[in-house]
């Protein structure tokens, strides 16, 4: 469509130019009154959210709450009931998630969906492949242009997978790695999107101590690293609260509080959904 704005930029990964200009009052994402009915349950109802050029908010709420529907009517990958997606301005109702990931959106799953047939490098470089410049032609025939190209995918995949401590592993089978490992490598192929906002889904969900401590380590380092904003779904209180600077609460498809980590956890409508318990941290 061409009047959706497609990110590009060569110098990913190692360098992200900084977005001049770009103030912080600027609405990357906006979400009006989005509504979704699944027959006749209402799974979200009337979900709002406003989020910033270098935000990181959390989404929470009991299990059941719409929170996994919520990021799927964000990314296209369900239809609207009602409401409306705008993105860096642009409005992406109704549009498909391929256009929706083109415009510089990108999610992980709950459940890893890696294609775990093919290499750690593989996986990385086919998330690349939306940004290619040849045709069809040019990779049957193989034409310069195509193997040059395809020289410098491979080059930004590997240089990624450095950054995600993967580079050792690059030619392993995605499913030989380590739960833990896994999740990296999902987030490393969001991001090589070249993405603005990332959405994850349960980042932390199966992983141990050691490794939810090392994700909210990453976390924060890829969003200052890159330059971009994040949006995820946690049920691990201690990394929502440690690493988020706002929360978003959503119970039974609505939002019933928004605020700091601290005013979240003292919230009482926040306490009566998490079953009349004060959230620990």
């Amino acid at each position: 469509m061409s009047d959706l704005p497609v990110v590009t930029n060569p110098d990913i990964p190692s360098v992200r130019p900084k977005r001049k200009g770009l103030e912080r009052e600027f609405a990357l994402l906006r979400a009006e009154n989005l509504v979704k009915d699944f027959g006749g349950l209402r799974a979200v109802d009337g979900f709002s959210l406003t989020v910033g050029p270098n935000d990181l908010i959390g989404l929470i709420g009991p299990n059941g709450a719409g929170k996994t529907t919520v990021f799927n009517l964000l990314t296209g990958l369900e239809s609207l009931t009602s409401g409306e997606v705008r993105f860096n301005n642009y409005d992406l109702t109704g549009r498909p998630a391929y256009q929706i990931s083109h415009c510089g959106m990108a999610r992980t799953f709950q459940n890893i969906r890696l294609l775990r047939n093919l290499s750690v490098l593989e996986n990385v470089k086919i998330a690349y492949h939306q940004h290619v410049n040849y045709s069809l032609l040019d990779a049957i025939v193989r034409t310069p242009r195509f193997r040059r190209e395809e020289r410098e995918i491979e080059r930004k995949s590997l240089e990624f997978l450095e950054i995600f401590g993967l580079g050792a592993l690059a030619h392993q089978k995605a499913s030989s790695l380590p739960y833990g490992l896994q999740r990296k490598l999902e987030i490393a192929r969001a991001l090589a999107t070249e993405s603005r906002l990332l959405l994850l889904d349960e980042p932390a969900a199966g992983m141990n101590p050691r490794e939810t401590a090392e994700l909210m380590t990453l976390i924060h380092e890829i969003k200052e690293r890159f330059e971009l904003a994040i949006l995820l779904i946690e049920h691990d209180m201690k990394l929502v609260m440690n690493i988020c600077e706002r929360v978003v609460v959503l119970d039974a498809g609505r939002v019933i509080a928004s605020g700091s980590p601290e005013e979240i956890r003292r919230n009482p409508a926040v306490i009566e959904a998490y079953l009349g318990k004060e959230i620990e941290v």
